[in-house]
């Protein structure tokens, strides 16, 4: 079962609180007040009512408020709720394992929306595309550092970024100094040139220094896992979206020494052929390309953005403005393209995109950052306290030893008690820490030390149960939500065992309903009919030559269908069956004591055929064992509330619903 589901069901159960035309807001009381309701000895707030009824009720302001009449059958309807959340909760369906695994599943993903993390990673994402509206042309030296790295060689690097910084910032010419000092591997090639790109292509760092830049601007260095950039940005534009494009290529043969002008001679050769008239584009493809994964397909690509081919296929295929428009030929490290835009597309939107960009955001360092700043937050809001001593006396004692030997180290050293932090006014001691490596049952790989990797998952752990535990105490709204999912899976439980399997699977029950109501099941006069309904009036005369005169019968029907069916099937629509004449739209207007007529309904011309004819009387049990079913499920629920009201008795507060009436109306 899903959240969505549950959440419908409660409103099913209600009978959906039949939404009324006011503007309801769900209002935080700032003390607790008088319980609205006391049902049997438990008491219900006024706000939970207030919350359910405001749920999904979003009308314009300036509309009508909720009438007396409308409040009092929604609380009504309210008590029959929770009367039977209160049985099922005397019945222990709150206690059983089905309920406790289905809350916990339930409880995991409704807290998500209210987390820290959440609206660290909202705030991620929004950022991250803005930055998609824009690309960015730019420039960079890498300079790396030595393999293991001292503190003094990252200086030295340093120190070499600096002055390569300053001398640009002088006129060098970055160009020629990436050549010169740039480690990237791409740079002899490229010259430093990057090409376009745009947000989450280029890792955290370089990204946020290349995007706070103007064109012309040089950043300082910036340091990522790859050692110090220096950044200059050459050009900002508005991001053209995604392109779709197809390509000739013909390719260099490296092996010959005129490789590069038979390529030439030959691509030049093909781009003539494709300006004269009459030259289909995709025959040219399939006789010229030498690209066996497109050649075959009229040289199609996949659709692509900024930065996901190399910079002079890219900006090539981005310069086409007109589709169907073919390009020069364009020399990339492959050999030479000639390309053809086949459609364009701006950037989407945001609602389209944010799943991607989530799952690009958490598989980068972005996650490692936004997991420091959940873990900043939380320990200043609940008071985490670190032993610092402590942690850097046990970092020496703990990092470098297995993880299996971390308890009996502990032991044996006597660093059990050893507090780490304390948190919400609970102390935590390298014990705790032992104990919960050993609830999680799993290795971690790490670079940083068994006691450094265990500590900083310790500790988040605990900070997480810190922040839910706040949720559930202080904030209002997810308390509401978590009881109303609670509440709905108490209340389908109970439903499914005191109503519907009653009323699904007990058949002596269901035919003692079905003789005790059998009032309700009646059938109206019946005739035996076929109707034709005439859409094609030039086939009416057809249509009579083949029915008029004829006595009704299975093989008149199958004759007259087979007779138009394959040749004018659209001229008529017929219906057939034992039918209740009396409210039909066209047998209620038919004479019984006729075989055939023609009669006008709903603006169309039928032709009626009428066979045997059926008194008034009841319907078997087996003709409406749904309507049956459905029947003693109601009144096996109206049974229930019922025996609940006698067995839980409700007493209303009048201030109390007073209140909530005026705040419904609010």
């Amino acid at each position: 079962m899903t959240n969505r589901t549950i959440s419908a069901l409660i409103f099913t159960f209600l009978l959906t609180f039949e939404p009324f035309t006011s503007a309801i807001a769900f209002v935080q009381a700032s003390e607790q007040d008088d319980p609205l309701l006391t049902i049997g000895d438990k008491t219900v707030d006024k706000d939970e009512l207030i919350y359910l009824l405001s749920r999904g009720n979003k009308s314009e302001s300036g509309t009508p408020g909720m009438s007396r009449e409308e409040f009092d059958e929604n609380l009504d309807l309210f008590i029959n709720y929770k009367l039977k959340v209160r049985e099922a909760e005397a019945k222990g369906l709150d206690h059983t394992e089905e309920f406790i695994r289905e809350f916990e599943s339930f409880r995991e993903n409704i807290k998500a929306p209210f987390l820290i993390r959440n609206s660290l990673e909202e705030g991620e994402l929004r950022k991250a595309y803005s930055r998609m509206q824009e690309i960015i042309r730019a420039s960079h030296i890498l300079l790396q550092f030595p393999p293991n790295a001292t503190k003094e060689d990252s200086l030295i690097v340093l120190r070499m970024a600096l002055k390569i910084e300053d001398e640009i910032k002088k006129g060098g010419n970055i160009t020629e100094l990436a050549v010169e000092y740039s480690d990237d591997p791409s740079a002899q090639v490229n010259k430093g040139d990057l090409g376009y790109f745009t947000a989450l292509q280029m890792v955290q760092p370089f990204e946020d220094a290349a995007f706070s830049l103007q064109p012309g601007q040089v950043s300082s260095p910036v340091l990522t896992n790859f050692g110090y950039h220096i950044i200059n940005v050459k050009d900002r534009q508005p991001n053209p979206g995604q392109v779709r494009v197809s390509h000739i290529l013909v390719r260099i043969d490296e092996t010959n020494a005129n490789g590069e002008d038979l390529a030439k001679r030959k691509v030049a050769d093909i781009y003539n052929e494709i300006q004269k008239e009459n030259t289909v584009w995709e025959d040219i493809v399939k006789n010229y390309s030498e690209d066996p994964a497109s050649s075959q397909k009229g040289g199609i690509l996949p659709w692509f953005r900024v930065g996901s081919m190399i910079p002079e296929f890219e900006m090539a295929a981005f310069s086409l403005t007109e589709l169907g428009e073919v390009s020069p030929p364009v020399r990339t490290k492959y050999g030479y393209h000639i390309l053809r835009l086949e459609d364009k597309k701006p950037v989407e939107s945001f609602e389209s995109m944010e799943e991607s960009i989530r799952s690009r955001i958490l598989r980068d360092s972005r996650s490692t950052m936004i997991q420091s700043q959940v873990m900043a937050i939380q320990k200043s809001r609940y008071n985490f306290d670190e032993h610092e001593v402590n942690i850097a006396k046990l970092r020496g004692e703990l990092n470098n030893i297995a993880e299996d030997e971390f308890a009996q180290t502990l032991s044996e050293k006597n660093l059990v008690s050893d507090q780490l932090f304390t948190l919400m006014g609970k102390s935590f001691t390298a014990q705790n820490l032992a104990d919960f490596m050993a609830e999680e049952e799993i290795t971690l790989k790490n670079k940083t030390g068994t006691f450094d990797a265990w500590y900083e998952r310790f500790a988040a752990f605990e900070l997480n149960k810190a922040e839910e535990a706040d949720l559930e105490a202080n904030n209002k709204e997810y308390q509401m939500l978590l009881k109303e999912y609670r509440d709905g899976i108490l209340l389908f439980s109970l439903m499914n065992e005191e109503v519907w399997q009653k009323g699904l699977l007990d058949t002596v029950s269901q035919k003692a309903f079905y003789e005790k109501n059998i009032q309700n099941y009646q059938w109206k006069g019946r005739v035996n009919a076929y109707i034709v309904k005439i859409l094609d009036m030039t086939q009416l005369d057809a249509a009579r030559k083949l029915l008029q005169g004829n006595p009704l019968s299975a093989e008149l029907i199958s004759s007259f269908e087979s007779s138009y069916e394959s040749s004018n099937s659209l001229a008529y629509q017929t219906e057939t069956g034992n039918i209740e004449y009396s409210e039909h739209p066209v047998l209620s207007k038919a004479d019984m004591n006729m075989d055939y007529q023609e009669l006008e309904a709903n603006g169309h011309l039928h032709i009626v055929i009428l066979g045997e004819k059926t008194n008034p009387g009841p319907k078997k049990f087996e003709e409406t064992r749904g309507l049956i079913i459905r029947d003693y499920q109601e009144h096996l629920d109206k049974t229930l509330v019922e025996s609940l009201r006698k067995k839980y008795p409700v007493n209303i507060n009048p201030k109390a619903k007073e209140e909530t009436f005026i705040a419904l109306n609010q």
